[in-house]
């Protein structure tokens, strides 16, 4: 059963923040216009010594699993850093998650984490292993984040005023499935879910939680193989409720789910505009929310992070 984390503290003007590479390699001059818009918020910005290294072997990751770890660990126990913000997502969280002190992270202050896409596999781990509310949001060596005003604005309010980031709603969503449910945010990108079932300390179920998905790029056929994999290992028992986000250059995912998830009884409500499209919401993981897949709209039950 899922119950609402610790929030970690709100970020100020002249705050550290940590920009890690987790996953795969990040485009240098989008990086570089990413780091200058945080900077424009009144934030010191750290870009960790292998953000910008690509693998030897494998040109898909950036950086070594070591040194990747390495950096994320580095940028976490930093008593001066208050955020760590991945780069970018792609591919390679799961390959360095292990390598993690996860031990030496839990005895540190708590910290924001921010990122989507490959960085499920860490907002999994941070929820698990730290207990922590952890930000699905948009990462500044990404196109969504530098090309998009209202991507970044609302991820600001989310980070330094997030009370006026409580209520959720997008232009186009839509209830698949009526009706309101209470329960706790989890979820992500459904195909790194998927791979995560299983491994380490991620949940085995979403029980009391409103289960947020997204994706980029996939078949119908594979959208159906994943939802049915977490139907079968039992990971939607006792979910309360269903938010897809956005669903960039993939099939049409809404009658696979009315399929698949309508007849679980609870409300879904489509196309809240999180995940990889071109203005994705920052939604937090972690906390206690109200869902009216009627209305709309998803409304945390308090701020996403804590008063300082």
């Amino acid at each position: 059963m899922l119950w609402p984390l610790t929030s970690p503290p709100r970020l100020r003007p002249g705050d550290t923040v940590a920009v890690v590479a987790p996953s795969g390699p990040v485009p240098a001059d989008r990086l570089d216009e990413g780091v200058a818009h945080l900077r424009d918020w009144g934030l010191d910005v750290q870009v960790m010594p292998h953000v910008r290294d690509t693998h030897p072997g494998h040109r898909y990751l950036a950086g070594s699993d070591e040194a990747r770890a390495a950096d994320f660990q580095e940028a976490w126990l930093d008593p001066d850093v208050r955020a760590v913000v991945a780069a970018r997502g792609g591919y390679g969280a799961a390959r360095m998650i292990d390598l993690v002190d996860w031990d030496a992270l839990a005895a540190a202050d708590p910290k924001v984490l921010v990122g989507y896409s490959d960085c499920t596999v860490l907002h999994q781990a941070v929820a698990a292993r730290l207990g922590l509310v952890s930000l699905h949001g948009p990462m500044p060596g990404t196109l969504s984040f530098v090309k998009s005003e209202p991507a970044r604005e609302h991820l600001r309010r989310t980070l330094f005023e997030p009370e006026t980031a409580q209520v959720l709603a997008g232009p186009h969503a839509e209830a698949l499935v009526g009706g309101t449910a209470r329960g706790i945010t989890t979820g992500g990108c459904l195909s790194l879910l998927t791979t995560s079932i299983g491994v380490g300390a991620t949940p085995s179920s979403a029980a009391g939680g409103i289960v947020l998905l997204e994706d980029i790029d996939e078949r119908a056929y594979r959208i159906d193989s994943f939802l049915t994999h977490l139907l079968r290992a039992g990971w939607f028992d006792g979910a309360l409720g269903v938010v897809l986000g956005s669903w960039q250059d993939c099939e049409p995912v809404e009658p696979v789910v009315r399929d698949l998830l309508g007849s679980l009884g609870i409300p879904i409500l489509s196309e809240l505009g999180f995940g990889h499209g071109p203005d994705p919401l920052t939604v937090p993981l972690g906390v206690s929310a109200e869902l009216d897949a009627s209305a709309g709209t998803l409304t945390l039950d308090q701020p996403a992070l804590a008063s300082r």
